[in-house]
């Protein structure tokens, strides 16, 4: 075979007999992509490493594509497919060089604020000044993107709970952090729907009053009347449920009515009288720092800077596509990279073996920052997630026909801030399938749930995880649901603290509608509202847990039993249907409880539902409330043993929230455990070290 002089010299430099690749920003593609010659691209990087393995010159041990300092402008994805593939004894690493940020950038940097001169200027046209609270006209700024070449800004689309996964509009961001699109009320506050127009109000099953006329609903107050331009008003609202929202472009506003209708296909589950939304898109409403707004047919952007400071690098996200796509790629892993401002996810990885994410920071971006599907033990190590649009790390994998496990796992990475879009069921880790694995992770500062569990063996373990529900209610820190076949999982040495709610609030471990056959052993709850909730389901193991300062330690019920339509159609069809979608000896034999079903499903005198049994509660402590039971609930289902629920359990201090029991305490007579504290978490390592220096 003949090789062109580039590969060549790849091949046999000097420089190269180690086949290591260096990239840098000033380089060029037409170089020899060694460290003082480094390509430009990493496209290019990407084809000198598929002629190597070609010319079967890939040595045994690391194979490096060094990244060196500096933005990698993505206007397109990084493809990676089954031809760049390492091998288990050759790993390809593609790595930032030691002591340099190395950015993978979709979004384009915006001229500075402050500079003089400056490409920002304070707004003149006194038709848009005068759309301004007088109050904000001296503080907003006003930039020409169309001078700077942007048009395509991408456009608002609906999204939000089981609306699927629309690619997000372009973002603006400031010194790291996003920006709040201009809205009424501000951040943190909710106008509230105040009915509907008289024909179209009816009462729902649960008391409340819900539109009858698709899209509709009545506002109150005149704040509307303001506002010039309503061509692309949006409103965001949790129209019907606390754990149900949506973004709603609206269709027509009629201020004399006081009334909204929005385009299809409108709020979900209705509309209730009384439930949050607010208006957003709104230019008369840029009216505080950190506010923006975005003109998109005149291409003007219009901004509000964070008080205090006007030298951040300023962001516009551009690209709708993720910055790494990985199709059946294997032994592949990206070492310290910092992964930001695309409008899409940040990295997906479909089929393949094998691939790891580590030390990398993934922020500021428009849907979820790791998407798995398929493929077998890839991992996301050690990387900090922070403001996604949508989920954290989302892992499915493993095969519920078989059991056979799909091993993806997340392990001492830093979740904070998902969910600025979507807000319910983008949690910060998402598992769905068998055998996946979340651990040593710290999760904070949610709008909804941290860790969303469907399917079989899947282990939760030394997670730290607080201010999670911060917007929303009925949810848990973790949380599964409404499938008797979801067995196996198991919840242990978690650390669940100081949740919030609204509504019916947050729970700790929340398991949902009769989901049956998980083990929660040596966590630590405290200030958590219902903090063990088992929502009708079996075969539940609640163990050697310490609760502190919960309202109760563990809440319980036997929904299965309700004969209203909603429940009885819910455990009689839909349960039944999901038991049947397995195979019925090979689940049997693995989870010999579900056993206990048949006698309830194939009653002779028909179908009258089915108990909370065969739940063991037992070796735990609890300081403060301990146990309630209601709705069908009976203390039978129930085994309670052993548990030390009144008295001083000696912690070693409560004031400073050291939990650990001293070792004269009563508890461990109960046959108590000492939980492993030092071991939840996140540890440090060299890529937890990096990531410091990379925010």
């Amino acid at each position: 075979m003949r090789f062109p002089p580039l590969l060549l010299t790849l091949l046999v430099g000097t420089t190269l007999t180690r086949a290591d690749v260096h990239v840098a920003p000033g380089g060029s593609d037409a170089n020899r992509g060694s460290r003082t010659k480094p390509f430009a691209t990493l496209e290019r990087a990407r084809d000198a490493v598929r002629d190597l393995k070609a010319a079967e010159k890939l040595p045994k041990g690391e194979f490096s594509v060094w990244l060196h300092g500096g933005d990698y402008r993505r206007t397109q994805a990084l493809e990676l497919t089954a031809a760049d593939s390492g091998t288990a004894d050759s790993p390809i690493v593609w790595r930032a060089a030691k002591n340099e940020r190395v950015r993978l950038l979709g979004g384009v940097p915006l001229p500075r604020l402050g500079l003089v001169p400056s490409a920002w200027s304070a707004v003149t046209d006194q038709a848009v000044r005068q759309r301004f609270d007088e109050a904000a006209r001296p503080h907003i700024r006003q930039l020409d993107l169309r001078a700077l070449g942007l048009t395509d800004f991408g456009e608002m689309k609906s999204r939000g709970f089981s609306r699927g996964t629309a690619t997000a509009h372009c973002e603006l961001f400031f010194a790291g952090r996003p920006m709040t699109l201009a809205r009424w009320p501000n951040e943190g506050k909710f106008d509230h729907l105040a009915g509907f127009p008289e024909t179209s109000g009816k009462n729902d099953d649960h008391g409340g009053n819900v539109g009858d006329l698709p899209g509709g609903f009545l506002y109150a107050g005149d704040r509307p009347n303001r506002w010039r331009d309503v061509s692309d008003l949006w409103v965001h609202g949790y129209w019907a449920w606390d754990w149900a929202n949506s973004y709603e472009r609206v269709a027509e506003l009629d201020r004399a009515r006081h009334f909204i209708k929005t385009a299809p296909p409108h709020g979900l589950y209705g509309f209730r009288k009384g439930q949050r939304f607010y208006f957003l898109n709104v230019l008369e409403e840029l009216d505080q720092p950190g506010e923006w707004f975005l003109d998109r047919a005149g291409g003007q952007l219009y901004f509000w800077p964070p008080e205090g400071s006007h030298s951040g690098e300023v962001t516009l996200s551009l690209l709708d596509q993720p910055l790494l796509n990985l199709a059946d790629v294997s032994h592949v892993a990206f070492r310290g990279l910092v992964l930001e401002a695309t409008r899409a996810n940040a990295v997906e990885i479909r089929g393949g073996t094998n691939n790891r994410l580590t030390g990398c920071l993934i922020r500021n971006i428009g849907n979820s920052g790791v998407v798995i599907t398929g493929g077998f033990g890839h991992g996301v190590v050690s990387c900090d997630l922070l403001d996604t649009g949508d989920g954290g790390v989302s892992l499915t994998g493993g095969d519920r026909q078989t059991l056979q496990p799909g091993g993806h796992f997340v392990e001492n990475s830093h979740f904070q801030r998902q969910g600025r879009w979507s807000k319910c069921y983008v949690p910060a880790i998402a598992m769905t399938g068998v055998g996946l694995r979340a651990s040593h992770n710290l999760i904070h500062d949610l709008p909804h749930c941290a860790i969303l569990f469907w399917g079989n063996d899947h282990l939760m373990e030394f997670n730290d995880i607080h201010h999670i529900a911060l917007e929303t209610g009925d949810v848990g820190a973790i949380y599964t649901g409404r499938d008797y076949s979801f067995r196996g999982n198991r919840i242990r040495h978690n650390y669940i603290h100081e949740t919030g709610g609204v509504g019916m609030g947050s729970m700790g471990v929340y398991m949902d509608d009769c989901v049956s056959g998980t083990e929660v052993f040596g966590n630590v709850f405290y200030k958590v509202h219902w903090a063990m909730f088992i929502g009708g389901g079996r075969d539940h193991r609640v163990e050697n847990n310490l609760f502190v300062d919960c309202d109760p330690a563990v809440r319980a019920d036997a929904r299965g039993l309700d004969k209203s339509p909603v429940w009885r159609s819910m455990v009689a069809e839909f349960m039944r249907q999901q038991l049947a979608a397995v195979p019925t000896a090979l689940y049997r034999e693995r989870y010999p409880a579900i056993n206990s079903l048949d006698a309830y499903y194939a009653a002779p005198d028909g179908f009258t539902g089915i108990p909370a049994d065969g739940n063991v509660v037992v070796r735990n402590v609890c300081v403060g409330q301990w146990l309630e039971l209601g709705w069908h609930a009976q203390p039978d289902g129930f085994k309670l043993q052993d548990n030390f629920t009144s008295g001083d359990p000696l912690l070693v201090n409560l004031a400073t929230q050291d939990f650990r029991l001293k070792p004269e305490s009563p508890a461990f007579k109960t046959g108590f455990q000492a939980i492993p504290f030092k071991q939840i978490g996140l540890r440090p390592d060299a890529y937890r070290k990096r990531l410091v220096n990379l925010q």
